[in-house]
């Protein structure tokens, strides 16, 4: 997909809604579109106007070998309500122990680069393996999320990543919105966001936050917020 066409999507859809935005590429793409899922309350509504607009999607999630246990529970009730099985897609086992023996388990809490080159290894490289082929890759990304994702657009090029174009069909919705949606629906969600992590990752990474805090000051808390991304929509 050229610029001229992405901009010209982004005029068509300025004002259409994320399930008219959806049904559009989900049947254009089809076969050459997939959602990557991190099973956040973002992506569960996505998950919910995916599987109800094009069950056939494919639909899958990176498992880094860090999660919470309740992100495992909430991939089987997830697939159970949706009557599927995402993919779930595994770092390189040698990268990860080539990683760890030089390293150490926790590195990431040593420096910002031993952290990136985790989030390398156990999200970015699998999600290039899993993206392989595709021409549009479906995020839950909002603006409100975090200063870094600010200038994100509803459909952009993704350079990084296969030359991949980005469809975030959420890019404007609010927080508020997002949980309405959820419970309008009854859609499952991780039960983490009730105890205080509005954003979650990988588990040593991820705590809850404080009443008045960013809702993504749980993620990498050590670091300064604007170099908290992973590199999965790093511009």
């Amino acid at each position: 997909m050229t610029e001229i066409q992405i901009k010209e999507y982004c005029s068509k859809f300025r004002n259409a809604s994320a399930e008219e935005v959806l049904a559009f590429f989900l049947s254009e793409f089809k076969g050459k579109i997939a959602f990557a899922t991190s099973l956040g309350a973002e992506d569960q509504v996505l998950t919910h106007i995916i599987s109800s607009t094009e069950p056939e999607t494919k639909i899958f999630t990176l498992d880094t070998g860090r999660l919470f246990p309740e992100t495992y529970e909430l991939i089987d009730k997830t697939n159970s309500r949706y009557n599927f099985k995402m993919d779930v897609c595994f770092p390189d086992t040698q990268e990860v122990e080539k990683m760890v023996k030089e390293k150490g388990i926790n590195l990431f809490y040593e420096s910002e680069e031993n952290r990136k080159l985790c989030c390398h290894i156990r999200k970015i490289n699998p999600l290039h393996k899993a993206t392989n082929g595709i021409e549009v890759w479906i995020t839950g990304l909002r603006r409100g999320q975090s200063i870094t994702r600010q200038d994100e657009a509803l459909i952009e090029k993704d350079e990084s990543n296969h030359g991949m174009v980005k469809l975030n069909p959420l890019i404007d919705w609010s927080e508020g919105q997002v949980w309405d949606f959820i419970k309008e629906n009854n859609i499952p969600y991780n039960k983490l966001h009730d105890q205080g992590y509005p954003s979650i990752g990988c588990q040593p990474c991820t705590r809850a936050i404080e009443p008045g805090e960013d809702v993504r000051a749980g993620r990498w808390w050590w670091e300064l917020p604007e170099n908290k991304e992973c590199g999965l929509h790093q511009r």
